[in-house]
């Protein structure tokens, strides 16, 4: 019993002492440790690799709520092959998608997280270590220590600067991970795109065959009896989706204000105009794009019309969209 009552006054007091030196930085009272830019870099991507994946599996679940109004009474059978289908959609969608970016944030993120807040404790350590062997060496210096003070204070700083080391290079390694995470994302995006595909195929099949028997009624107006486009391969999803007709009104409509946006023409505004530094490299898609270098500063701002996920970027006498997910906006 006294020993637990010792090990919780203990616990209690590395905490209020870890407390004390956080309060005391946020403050500019006592000093920090920093880390170098490339760790930071580290942290920032995780911090963005955890939010994109959070924004993107909280989206794609609404996507996939099956909406009730889309029932067609009349066309019941026709109905009920395409719940199938999108039940199969569904399903692959959550194993080959959401899964995976599921267990990311409860496995992997986790762990990051976990080892991020130990990192956080070496570090307050740390520094609390340091602030002793300062004191005890200006009492020192006035002959009110005796050197074994001093000596104590350096062993500390000794070892809570190995336990930091260590936690900084555990942490480190965890971070640089990140990068077969996203190599996953994309592969689960790849195969979330090509079960897209497959449903839609299927769905456009299903209602071609339906036009068809409704067809076959006399005095029953269809517009069009034989597909706007080559009959439908049953055999290869991607075949089917280019074949897929596409009206007008879609296939002309892009983005607003980007359809006709020339960039020669585009002059930035006399306010809004922002700093922003490049988070990773990026290889321009064709000549509207800017090509970006990891930790170059750009200038950037927003036009009328534009899609929220782009700016446009200027560097020197080049300029160009640019993805916001690449930058980090300078205050």
């Amino acid at each position: 019993m006294d020993f637990n009552m010792k090990k919780l006054a203990s616990d209690a007091g590395i905490f209020f002492t870890r407390a004390v030196q956080f309060t005391e930085e946020k403050f500019g009272q006592a000093e920090k440790t920093e880390l170098d830019a490339n760790f930071e870099n580290l942290l920032a991507r995780a911090d963005s690799t955890k939010n994109w994946t959070e924004k993107i599996l909280r989206q794609t679940e609404v996507l996939l709520q099956p909406n009730p109004r889309k029932t067609l009474v009349k066309v019941a059978e026709a109905e009920k092959r395409l719940g199938a289908a999108e039940r199969d959609f569904i399903h692959t969608a959550s194993i080959n998608f959401l899964t995976p970016l599921r267990n990311f944030l409860e496995g992997d993120w986790k762990t990051i997280s976990k080892e991020r807040r130990l990192l956080q404790n070496r570090r307050l350590d740390l520094d609390a270590c340091k602030a002793r062997l300062k004191k005890a060496k200006a009492a020192e210096a006035k002959a009110t220590l005796w050197n074994d003070e001093v000596d104590k204070a350096e062993q500390e700083l000794r070892v809570a600067q190995t336990e930091f080391d260590r936690q900084a290079e555990v942490t480190r390694l965890l971070l640089e991970g990140i990068s077969s995470t996203h190599v996953n994302h994309l592969r689960c995006l790849h195969e979330f795109v090509e079960s897209q595909t497959t449903y839609y195929a299927q769905c456009y099949r299903h209602m071609l065959d339906l036009q068809k028997q409704l067809g076959r009624f006399p005095g029953t107006f269809v517009g069009t009896t034989e597909p706007a486009s080559p009959p439908l391969s049953s055999t290869s999803p991607t075949t089917t989706a280019a074949t897929m007709p596409v009206g007008p009104s879609v296939a002309g409509l892009g983005p607003p204000g980007e359809a006709a946006l020339c960039l020669e023409e585009v002059a930035p505004p006399a306010s809004g105009t922002r700093k922003a530094r490049v988070l990773y490299d990026y290889e321009a898609a064709d000549s509207s794009e800017l090509a970006l270098l990891a930790d170059e500063l750009i200038t950037v701002y927003s036009l009328p019309g534009m899609d929220p996920d782009w700016l446009i970027g200027e560097r020197g006498n080049k300029k160009g969209k640019v993805p916001v997910t690449y930058l980090e906006l300078l205050s």
